[in-house]
């Protein structure tokens, strides 16, 4: 088993974080976790984000990663700051052999059958399926998954607990992503009973 796939399996939901402000990063690590999702995707969208995973990092179960990851320098930044694993919107072959050499769990987009098939080239073989609904959703995802057996997905943009078993259920898809375990505004009991129930969606 590789190690995204160690990740990916670690929990059926890996929740999508924007923090914006640095207190809210322990306070919502230590919740997710506690409600049974210990992998954690921070996303780079915010200026305290590196920040944040060298915070979530204290946080004893948590396997912290960075998401939004679009260049070499970005993944540089986010390694340096701890990041156990990385994940991208896309995937460019200057990104990917960057995460391979680095040695990282490196999770990137796709959408097409050409992302998937450059993916293969460089040895990967397992990607997030983004942006999982307005990409086609269900249906899409089955119809790209179809030629490539040996693929396997985390669905991620538009996923809600509503529609996340569904994405479950597909043989290819090994978890999720989504943002409504930790919505903005949450408090920590809140997240926790949130993460607590997609901590038990079957796969």
């Amino acid at each position: 088993m590789s190690a995204i796939e160690q990740v990916m399996r670690m929990a059926p939901v890996i929740p999508v974080l924007v923090i914006d402000e640095i207190a809210e990063a322990l306070p919502f690590a230590r919740a997710l976790v506690a409600g049974g999702l210990r992998v954690l995707e921070v996303t780079l969208r915010t200026p305290c984000a590196l920040d944040a995973i060298r915070e979530m990092k204290q946080v004893e179960g948590a396997v912290v990663g960075a998401g939004t990851v679009t260049n070499q320098h970005q993944l540089d930044d986010a390694l340096k700051a701890g990041a156990e694993f990385i994940v991208s919107p896309g995937l460019t072959k200057p990104l990917a052999q960057a995460a391979i050499e680095a040695e990282v769990p490196f999770l990137p987009g796709t959408a097409t059958a050409g992302d998937i098939m450059r993916g293969l080239d460089l040895g990967l073989t397992h990607f997030k399926f983004f942006p999982a609904m307005a990409a086609g959703g269900i249906p899409a995802l089955k119809a790209l998954a179809a030629p490539f057996g040996q693929v396997q997905f985390c669905p991620t943009g538009g996923i809600t607990l509503e529609n996340a078993l569904e994405w479950l259920a597909l043989g290819p898809v090994l978890c999720v992503g989504g943002s409504w375990v930790a919505p903005k505004g949450g408090s920590p009991r809140n997240i926790e009973l949130l993460a607590r129930e997609a901590a038990q969606l079957a796969r």
